[in-house]
Order: structure tokens, then C-alpha cells, then sequence
């Protein structure tokens, strides 16, 4: 981890306790290592098709888990998402703990939603084009650890099948100029994260991790998928 990394993820904890934080914050953005831009990649070819009523599920892990619940809570159709921990133990799903680094765990979101509305493709799509850069290997923006890994939890076969053709489909049409690292593992569990951390994009707008690592993941929902974009979030909370 680069130093940059280690005091812009300092950042990240400490919020803006002095008047120096915004500042130092957009300086360690504007120099920290390019991620792949955002860009409206095309809608999945193969996808789930809707049958009978009720939500479904989607569990998603692409680096820290304020930024990616913002993104997926101004997404229409999505009727709820929690910010958690995904692919290690229960005993280790703690904040303190997984941020080690050794826990297994991803910092993910469970996406609780219609497929009438917007499918699990869809979703993927989202994912992929402004949630988070998945040519990064164990790193986003600026952190680094296997904790904020790109990775799908599969719920099911389809959603397997659905993700890894994804996949297939984004390389065979080089939508990125680096190969996806994103891996596709099968869903053990999820384990909502504390409090605090629940909407934590939509209750501190002003914070200033998320006014340089976040806030532009949903201009650029707006702006490339406005199909889909909507402008209330849902929230935590939320769940009809």
C-alpha cells in the first residue's frame, strides 16, 4: 500500500475533524493512481428473465461499500440496499477487523430488488459502468486490500451464469483498456454492517471522502444511464 493509499484511507476514518482534511483530500485525489473512466457499457446479453412477484437479491463488492450503496440506492427498481461484509466468517464481520485485510470478507451491499422493474443484468451493468473499476485487483480508488476486491456473490446458478457471461461479453468487446479482475464467488453469506455506516453517502454529502470518491459515481449514473437513474434514493430502511 503506497503511502498516499494509507493517509487518504486515514482520511476516510477520520472525516473532516480539521479544516485542512477537504484540502488534503483533493490534492491525494487529483495524484493517486488513474482508474479506468466511467463509461454506459453495453446492456448484458444474456439476463434472468422475471417470473412470478416478489424481490430478488444481488450481493456486490467493488471497494468501500459507502460509495457502491450510494450508487445502487438512486437506481430505480431497487427497493432497498445494506452495506455489509461478504465472503469470510460471521465472527470476523466486524468493521475493525475486516478492515485488516485478512478476514476474507469484501466490503459489499446486498441489493434487494424488483426484476419487473430492473433486472439482475441491469444491475450488472450498473455495476460495471460508474459503481467502481473493475480492471483494479484488490484496490479502488484509494484503497487497498483484498476487503475492497471486486467481486460478485452469486445467490443462485442464473445469477452465475448471468455474471460470468457478463464478463465474457465486456472482454470480447475490450471494454476496458486493462483485462476485468472481478471475481465471481458463491454467496455464503452477508453480514450488514454497523450502523454507521448505513447511508452513510446519503446522511453525509459533505464528507470529504465522498465528495471525491463518491458523489461523482452518481453524477455519472445520471449522467450515462438516465434510464435507470432516479433522483430520491431509497434507504436502508426502505424495503417496499
Amino acid at each position: 500500500m503506497s503511502d498516499r493509499s494509507n493517509v487518504f484511507s486515514l482520511l476516510r476514518r477520520l472525516g473532516a475533524a480539521f479544516a485542512i482534511v477537504p484540502i488534503l483530500a483533493a490534492i491525494l485525489f487529483v495524484t493517486a493512481h488513474a482508474d479506468e473512466p466511467p463509461r454506459a457499457l453495453p446492456a448484458p446479453k444474456a439476463d434472468e428473465k422475471p417470473s412470478g412477484g416478489g424481490f430478488e437479491t444481488a450481493v456486490f463488492a467493488g471497494g468501500c461499500f459507502w460509495g457502491v450503496q450510494g450508487v445502487f440506492e438512486h437506481v430505480k427498481g431497487v427497493k432497498q440496499v445494506l452495506a455489509g461484509y461478504s465472503g469470510g466468517e460471521a465472527n470476523t464481520a466486524h468493521y475493525e477487523i475486516v478492515s485488516e485485510g485478512d478476514t476474507g470478507h469484501a466490503e459489499s451491499v446486498q441489493i434487494k430488488y424488483d426484476p419487473h422493474e430492473i433486472t439482475y443484468g441491469q444491475l450488472l451493468r450498473v455495476f460495471f459502468s460508474v459503481a467502481h473499476d473493475p480492471t483494479e485487483l484488490n484496490r479502488q480508488g484509494p484503497d487497498n486490500g483484498s476487503n475492497y476486491r471486486s467481486d460478485i456473490f452469486y445467490a443462485n446458478p442464473d445469477q452465475e451464469r448471468i455474471a460470468k457471461a457478463y464478463i465474457a461479453q465486456l472482454g470480447v468487446w475490450h471494454s476496458f483498456s486493462q483485462p476485468i479482475v472481478t471475481r465471481v464467488d458463491a454467496l455464503t453469506a452477508f453480514y450488514p454492517a454497523e450502523a454507521y455506516h448505513q447511508d452513510f453517502l446519503v446522511r453525509n454529502p459533505g464528507y470529504p471522502y465522498i465528495v471525491f470518491n463518491d458523489l461523482p459515481k452518481i453524477a455519472n449514473l445520471k449522467k450515462l444511464l438516465p434510464e435507470v437513474y432516479r433522483e430520491q434514493p431509497v434507504t436502508s430502511a426502505t424495503a417496499s
